[in-house]
């Protein structure tokens, strides 16, 4: 069956090129829309609550515009990328992944995956977190390691 909307989910590293890569072949395959998130999660969830929020509230609008300005970055880099499909929201990224795939009508949800040792560490925890109580199907793709 295939896919007519595509999720991909991104950190706005330079690791997420192999991410957008494969999720722009299958929109290709497919003849898919391709729709891009990042989520800049909230300092106090990052760090478990330990920060200040006069901090956390200062540091939460620079987050969002510095990712913000990376995403347009991005957005350069692979013009198949329009303004018109990319979010960018503040939240718990699971969370916030699932309710835009579900929003949306995706059908895939596309992240990158650090393929870490060991069957508990197989997926990194945003793409673990994604990947369970996701509302469509999920692709992992394996990020290489920097040694």
């Amino acid at each position: 069956m295939p896919y007519h909307h595509i999720l991909v989910a991104v950190d706005l590293t330079e690791e997420c090129d192999p991410v957008i890569h494969r999720a722009r072949e299958l929109a290709v395959s497919n003849s898919a829309k391709l729709s891009l998130v990042h989520i800049v999660e909230p300092m106090a969830m990052a760090f478990g609550g330990d920060v200040p929020m006069d901090l956390s509230q200062l540091q939460q609008q620079q987050q969002f515009d510095q990712a913000k300005e990376r995403l347009d970055r991005l957005i350069v880099k692979y013009p198949e990328l329009s303004r018109e499909y990319s979010h960018l929201t503040y939240g718990q990224p699971r969370q916030e992944i699932h309710h835009l795939a579900k929003e949306q009508g995706c059908d895939i949800i596309v992240v990158g995956s650090h393929g870490r040792h060991g069957l508990a560490l197989l997926l990194g925890s945003t793409a673990n977190d994604v990947l369970h109580g996701a509302p469509c199907d999920v692709l992992a793709v394996r990020l290489q390691t920097k040694s």
